[in-house]
C-alpha cells in the first residue's frame, strides 16, 4: 500500500508543479517518446537477465507492491512453531519430530502456522536444518556452518533482481537522452516547416530526456530498493530460523534457543520477552 502511495505523490507532485507553471500535461504525452524509452529499458532487461531471473524479477516486483514482508505477528507465530517443535524434541526424543519434519503439511503442530507453513522457502529452510539434526549424520557445531552457506546462496540469489532493476534504473537516463537526439534528428530532417512545428518537436524531444529520468529516479531505483528491504526482511527471517535451529541442536532448552533467535530479530519486529513469555505459555500442553 505505501508503494502505491509513494508513486500518486510522485506523480501528483510532478504534474502538479508542471501545471503550477502553467504547464498543460497533454503536451507530455509523445507515443513515440514512450515507445522508445520503455522499448529499449525492456531490451535491456531481457538480453541482462537469464529467464529465471526475469520470472524472479517479476515475483519480487509483485511482493513489493503488495507490500509483502514479515511482519512482527509472523515472527512470533515462527518463534512459537520452534518452541513447540524443539519441546517435542525434548521430551519425546529427536525421533518424534520426525513425523513432523518429513511431512509437515500433515503435522499437526506446523498446521497451526499457516504464515510458516504456506511459504515454500521459510519451510524448506527450518525443514533442512532440522532434518541432519534428526538423523544424526551431522555434528552440532557444524549445523550452523551448514545453514549459513545455504543462507548465503540464497542471499547472493536474491540479490539478482536488485542489480538487473538496478542496471534498468540507471541505464533510463541515457536511455531518455538516446530518444531525445532521435528526436532532434526527427526536428532537423523537418526544419523547413517553420518555427512552430520545429517548436514541438523539439519539446517532443526533451520529453524523452524527461520521461527517462523521471523514471529512473521516481520509480525504478526506489522499487529496486523496496525488493532489496523485502529480501533483507526474509533473509532476517531465515537467520532466525538457523540461531533456534543450531542452538537446539548444540543442547540448549527451548526456550533458551528461542529467546537467542528472538534477541538476533529487527527491533521493528521483534517482540519483548514478557509477550513471547505470554504467548508460549498459552501454547497446547506438548504430548
Amino acid at each position: 500500500m505505501l508503494i502505491l502511495i509513494g508513486a500518486f505523490i510522485v506523480m501528483a507532485s510532478t504534474i502538479g508543479g508542471f501545471m503550477l507553471a502553467g504547464g498543460q500535461p497533454l503536451v507530455l504525452l509523445h507515443v513515440s517518446e514512450f515507445v522508445v524509452i520503455f522499448g529499449v529499458a525492456t531490451g535491456v532487461l531481457i538480453i541482462a537477465s537469464p529467464g529465471h531471473v526475469l520470472i524472479e524479477i517479476i515475483h519480487k516486483v509483485k511482493g513489493a507492491i503488495a507490500g509483502k514482508s514479515a511482519g512482527k505477528q509472523e515472527f512470533v507465530d515462527l518463534l512459537k512453531l520452534l518452541y513447540e517443535i524443539f519441546m517435542v524434541g525434548r521430551r519425546n526424543g529427536l525421533i518424534a519430530l520426525e513425523e513432523h519434519v518429513m511431512d509437515p503439511h500433515k503435522s499437526v503442530i506446523f498446521q497451526r502456522y499457516p504464515s510458516l507453513l504456506n511459504h515454500h522457502e521459510r519451510l524448506e529452510f527450518l525443514v533442512n536444518g532440522l532434518k541432519p539434526v534428526i538423523d544424526g549424520k551431522i555434528k552440532p557445531d557444524q549445523l550452523e556452518e551448514l545453514m549459513t552457506a545455504e543462507l548465503d546462496a540464497k542471499s547472493s540469489e536474491w540479490d539478482h533482481p536488485v542489480h538487473i532493476l538496478q542496471l534498468v534504473g540507471d541505464s533510463l537516463p541515457g536511455i531518455g537522452i538516446v530518444a531525445a537526439v532521435l528526436g532532434i534528428i526527427n526536428t532537423m530532417a523537418a526544419i523547413s516547416d517553420g518555427p512552430e512545428k520545429v517548436g514541438e518537436r523539439v519539446a517532443a524531444a526533451l520529453t524523452g530526456t524527461l520521461l527517462g529520468i523521471f523514471a529512473a529516479y521516481g520509480f525504478v531505483n526506489p522499487l529496486a530498493n523496496r525488493v532489496k528491504f523485502n529480501n533483507a526482511s526474509e533473509l532476517l527471517c531465515l537467520r532466525c530460523i538457523m540461531q533456534a535451529v543450531s542452538g537446539f541442536a548444540k543442547g540448549l532448552a527451548p526456550l533458551t534457543a528461542v529467546e537467542i533467535a528472538r534477541r538476533s530479530l529487527d527491533s521493528s519486529v521483534q517482540p519483548d520477552a514478557t509477550e513471547l513469555e505470554t504467548a508460549l505459555k498459552a501454547l497446547p500442553a506438548v504430548k
